[in-house]
C-alpha cells in the first residue's frame, strides 16, 4: 500500500511494513485504529475518526520472531491475541529473557530512540499483533488524542514492569523470587479481567529460570517446596494459588527456605508458609 498524496484529506496511511515474502503471509487483512483503541481501553473514541484509519494486523505462530535483536525498527506493535517473551542474547549465544508481554501491551516502543530493536520477541503461542509503522505513529497520535493517552499509558505500564523486575530480582532466595514472580503475574491476570489464582504459565521453565536469574533445577525445585508448603498445586504449566495471602507473605521475604533449611526446621509449624510440615520438607526433589 503507498501513500497517495490529496490536498484535501492530508492524513497519513497506515501501512504494513513488507520487506519480504514470509512477512506477507503473516499480514492479516487490515482493522482499524478504532480496533485497537478499544483493545486499549481508550475512552471517548471518535469512531468516525478511528474508523478511517486502517491499522495492519499480523499473525505471528507460536515459537516465531516478531522482529529480531539489531534489526531496523519500521513499527510498534501492539498484542491483540497472545503472548511474547523479550529475549537479549549475549555474545557466548546465551538468551537472557527480559520480560513477558501480554494482550493490551506494548512491543517494540524501546527501540524508537535508536531506530532499531535492542531486544527480540518471540510469541509464546499463536498471537495476533496490531502493527503500526513508526513514521506514521506521532502525526497520528496528534490528530487522534487518544491514541496519544494509549501510548502515554502504555509506556508507563512498560516502567511499572521493568520496577517489578527490579523488585524479582532483589530478593536472594529463588523460592522467593519465584513467589514474586507468580504474585505479580497473578495481579497481571486480575487487572485483565481473567482468574488471578489458576494460571497457565505459557512459558517454559527455562524461560522463567532465565528471567528470574537462576538454573532451570532451581526453578523446578522452587515450584516444588511452594506446592510442599501449601502455596501452590503445579501440574505442568498448568498452577493453582491456593493459599494467596501466604504466597504473598512469604514473597515479601528476601531469603527464602530452600537455601537455608535450618530456619524451617527451627520454625514452629504454625508458622510454616502454608500447611506444611518438617517431613514435607525433605520430600522436595533436590
Amino acid at each position: 500500500m503507498t501513500h497517495t498524496e490529496n490536498a484535501a484529506t492530508p492524513t497519513p496511511t497506515l501501512r504494513a511494513t513488507r520487506p519480504d515474502a514470509a512477512r506477507q503471509a503473516d499480514t492479516l487483512a487490515a482493522s482499524t485504529l478504532t480496533e485497537l483503541l478499544r483493545l486499549m481501553g481508550a475512552e471517548a473514541i471518535d469512531s468516525a475518526l478511528g474508523d478511517a484509519y486502517p491499522v495492519a494486523m499480523r499473525r505471528v505462530r507460536a515459537g516465531a520472531t516478531l522482529y529480531h535483536e539489531g534489526t531496523q525498527a519500521e513499527s510498534i506493535y501492539f498484542v491483540n491475541i497472545g503472548s511474547f517473551k523479550s529475549i537479549r542474547t549475549a555474545e557466548d549465544g546465551y538468551e537472557q529473557v527480559l520480560g513477558f508481554v501480554r494482550r493490551g501491551e506494548l512491543l517494540g516502543f524501546d527501540a524508537v530512540c535508536m531506530g532499531q530493536h535492542p531486544t527480540a520477541a518471540i510469541a509464546l503461542e499463536d498471537s495476533r499483533v496490531f502493527s503500526v509503522r513508526i513514521q506514521d505513529i506521532f502525526t497520528l497520535a496528534q490528530r487522534a488524542p487518544a491514541l496519544d493517552r494509549v501510548l502515554h499509558l502504555a509506556v508507563s505500564r512498560q516502567l511499572t514492569a521493568r520496577a517489578d523486575i527490579a523488585d524479582v530480582m532483589a530478593a536472594v532466595a529463588a523460592d522467593v523470587r519465584l513467589a514474586r514472580f507468580l504474585v505479580q503475574m497473578s495481579e497481571r491476570m486480575q487487572a485483565c479481567g481473567q482468574s488471578p489464582r489458576r494460571l497457565y504459565l505459557r512459558m517454559s521453565r527455562s524461560d522463567i529460570a532465565s528471567y528470574l536469574g537462576v538454573a532451570h533445577a532451581t526453578v523446578s525445585r522452587s515450584f516444588s517446596a511452594l506446592a510442599a508448603w501449601g502455596c501452590l498445586r503445579v501440574n505442568n504449566r498448568d498452577v493453582e494459588i491456593l493459599d494467596m495471602p501466604r504466597l504473598r507473605a512469604f514473597s515479601r521475604s528476601t531469603r527464602g527456605l530452600i537455601e537455608d533449611p535450618s530456619r524451617l526446621m527451627a520454625m514452629p509449624v504454625d508458622a510454616l508458609p502454608g500447611s506444611a510440615r518438617r517431613d514435607q520438607f525433605s520430600a522436595v526433589p533436590a
